[in-house]
């Protein structure tokens, strides 16, 4: 008997989380449509772009929205059990308080997991095609970089050549054991600079021990030589910067490259840190839900609900935002950073238990 009350438990609570996800899905479509609209709005595109790539971002959004979905998910259901006399029900057949929370708690978990194996690999597939088809209608596809097992390579066009650089080694604002093919308009080859080292703080670049050759000219030799980039380091960072369209295994080779280059993997990490947490985040936020609504009296109302688990998520949001902050900026070890703020809520969650049983 126990057995079919847990599937009917189980069975409410998914359909919460689903009727939430499709109100975020539908307020998501639309925000984002708009913003994909003003994108196109000089580019004569027509409307089908914008629908396009609205599906396309949208599993990526929801992903990073679960959490908060999990937490007003289970206030609803919560709501409607009081609501429905269900809670008393479930206690006339040996349900406390605490096994229903352990009952969707454990169901979150394991979801948390299917989420992370199966959800995210698509929603990294499909923002990896956003980002790929919307870099087409950009100036920026003249402007590439990447990062491999030989290095950082960059094209770059200017005026005057386009520019194909490699180089070995990327620390802070410097690049090491540089390579710089310039090329003209019909990508003949002009001339070949090499340096050592160069200071990419900015877009006017300081080559140093720079020796330039050239088959017209004799080779050339320059202790300092200043190099015209479209690229500098903040711009460089950025084109890193957007990891969630890559899959766990995507992360760990990319990971390894950076390695070779001498780049900082925190980024990496952290990110990679952030997506194996989740059943742990998801189902902390069904516990601070679960606690929010026994504890609370709301008199029935989903707006009132709603607007409590907003305000819960964003603090929440703003908690773990800045601990990984302090991860990645290296004043905490990354793994504490991450950990601490799902202690921290667990702890105070488990005393929040104690009153919910004594209910």
């Amino acid at each position: 008997m126990i057995k079919i009350y847990q599937r009917n438990i189980i069975y409410s609570y998914l359909k919460n989380i689903i009727t939430v996800t499709i109100v975020f899905l539908s307020l998501s479509f639309f925000l984002n449509i708009l913003e994909e609209i003003k994108f196109f709005k000089n580019t004569g595109a027509s409307i089908q772009y914008p629908i396009f790539l609205t599906f396309l971002n949208l599993p990526s959004i929801i992903y990073e929205l679960f959490p908060f979905i999990i937490l007003i998910s289970t206030q609803l259901f919560f709501l409607n059990a009081f609501n429905n006399s269900e809670i008393i029900i479930y206690k006339n057949f040996g349900l406390s308080n605490l096994n229903i929370i352990k009952i969707i708690s454990l169901f979150t978990f394991i979801f948390g997991i299917f989420f992370i194996v199966c959800f995210y690999t698509f929603s990294a597939e499909l923002k990896h095609s956003y980002l790929s088809f919307k870099n087409k209608f950009t100036d920026d596809n003249k402007y590439l970089a990447v990062i491999n097992e030989n290095g950082l390579w960059i094209k770059d066009e200017t005026k005057e050549h386009i520019n194909i650089i490699n180089a070995e080694q990327f620390k802070n604002n410097l690049i090491e054991n540089i390579t710089i093919a310039q090329l003209d308009d019909n990508f003949d080859l002009v001339r070949t600079l090499t340096a050592k080292s160069a200071n990419i703080d900015s877009n006017n670049w300081e080559l140093f021990n720079v020796k330039i050759h050239n088959s017209t000219k004799p080779k050339e030799n320059y202790e300092k030589y200043e190099f015209f980039s479209n690229f500098d380091r903040s711009r460089i960072n950025s084109l890193f910067s957007n990891l969630s369209s890559q899959n766990l295994y995507e992360l760990s080779i990319l990971m390894k490259d950076y390695k070779k280059l001498g780049y900082s993997t925190l980024e990496i990490k952290g990110y990679m840190y952030k997506i194996i947490s989740l059943p742990f985040y998801l189902m902390i936020m069904t516990l601070i839900g679960s606690i929010l609504m026994y504890n609370g009296k709301y008199n029935g109302s989903k707006i009132v609900v709603i607007i409590i688990g907003i305000i819960v998520s964003v603090l929440i949001y703003y908690l773990i935002y800045f601990s990984n902050l302090l991860g990645t900026n290296e004043n905490l070890p990354l793994i504490i950073s991450t950990s601490l703020p799902f202690v921290l809520l667990f702890l105070a969650s488990s005393i929040g238990l104690v009153s919910v049983n004594e209910k």
